[in-house]
């Protein structure tokens, strides 16, 4: 995936987050290190596989909104940061390594997962989920907006993200759900949240196919929110 970006040094990249109002409180958890910035919107076709990212810098730095028809991808460590200038939309974001994602806007996906990462995810925005997943102790570090969807996670955490339980089985599709038949602990990727299959609901993800009873389509399109000028696709 060959994403049209221009390497900033730390210096130019703090400029260009102070000139789009992204907090110091939340960039300064950043590595004080060089990053790759795309200009304006970006279109990606496909997944946006961040373990897969080729890059001069430490991350990527998207100066608008950015749309994924794919899924927002994270499953190995030391993938690159992620830092969204306006809003993120896509069918799925699914963290699961070191994951560095910072959303200045809101994020619109189908489904929302992370699990088990030594992560920085700072949304100040709201977060419109289909569905929220959160599992082995993961657990956003801020959303500043409204947290909008039913939420899955352990009794540990479900406290901090959802006024009442939700059941797995009356948000998710039944290909996610535990069966209590091949529930090997290797297979869960070690999911906690309750009623999960974490392997099937990757592999479903990869795949492209709704993960909610209420999605049969893509990712919800673009609603025109404005954002910087300019524009990019590319093909995952």
């Amino acid at each position: 995936m060959n994403v049209p970006t221009t390497l900033h040094s730390w210096d130019d990249s703090v400029a260009l987050f102070e000139r789009r109002g992204l907090p110091v409180s939340t960039y300064e958890n950043l590595y004080e290190e060089s990053y790759d910035v795309h200009t304006g919107a970006l279109s990606i076709d496909g997944h946006f596989d961040l373990d897969a990212a080729e890059l001069d810098g430490t991350g990527y730095i998207v100066d608008g909104d950015l749309d994924v028809s794919g899924a927002v991808l994270n499953i190995d460590d030391g993938c690159p940061a992620l830092i969204v200038l306006g809003d993120l939309r896509a069918a799925a974001v699914y963290l699961e390594g070191d994951a560095k994602l910072l959303v200045r806007g809101s994020v619109h996906v189908e489904a929302f997962v992370g699990n088990m990462t030594d992560k920085l995810v700072m949304l100040h925005g709201d977060l419109r989920a289909g569905v929220t997943v959160l599992s082995a102790e993961f657990a956003p570090d801020l959303v500043e907006g409204t947290l909008d969807g039913p939420v899955l996670a352990p009794a540990y955490l479900a406290p901090s993200f959802a006024a009442a339980p939700v059941a797995a089985d009356a948000v998710l599709v039944p290909e996610v759900l535990r069966t209590g038949v091949d529930d090997e602990s290797e297979s869960l990727r070690c999911f906690d949240a309750p009623g999960v299959h974490g392997g099937r609901l990757l592999r479903r993800i990869e795949a492209g196919l709704p993960v909610t009873l209420a999605r049969s389509g893509p990712a919800p399109a673009s609603d025109g929110d404005a954002g910087a000028t300019g524009n990019g696709v590319v093909e995952g």
